[in-house]
């Protein structure tokens, strides 16, 4: 889980890419239980009006997750635009559901970075 962290965190704004099922839903428990914690610590506060621990996960977390979930799609060959489906309340959240359990696609590879250039051949040494 710790790995899947580190990944989140240090990709937090690569939309390009994939991320395997597996390092997808460690992130998804990191994220749950991240905000299992908050709300506890909200709560502690007895203030009912204000949640900051909350409010600051949702922060920090909003940019990395929302990559996270763009490079899954990508690795089901998806693009990334149907994170989207997200704000239909109930029914895109079971879509997302369903695409991110899918296994990984082969043709998702498209979405890979492309690699650096080929160096340019050497030239003959001169005679």
């Amino acid at each position: 889980m710790i790995e899947a962290v580190k990944y989140g965190f240090a990709n937090y704004a690569r939309f390009d890419g994939r991320t395997d099922r597996a390092t997808f839903w460690w992130w998804v428990l990191a994220v749950v239980l991240a905000f299992l914690a908050a709300t506890i610590l909200d709560g502690g506060l007895a203030n009912g009006r204000m949640e900051p621990f909350s409010t600051l996960l949702v922060l920090v977390i909003f940019l990395p997750h929302l990559a996270m979930g763009v490079r899954r799609l990508h690795d089901i060959n998806r693009t990334g635009w149907w994170v989207l489906a997200s704000l239909i309340p109930f029914f895109g959240t079971l879509l997302l559901l369903y695409f991110y359990v899918q296994p990984s696609h082969p043709a998702g590879e498209r979405f890979d970075p492309p690699g650096p250039a080929p160096m340019p051949p050497e030239p003959p040494p001169a005679a």
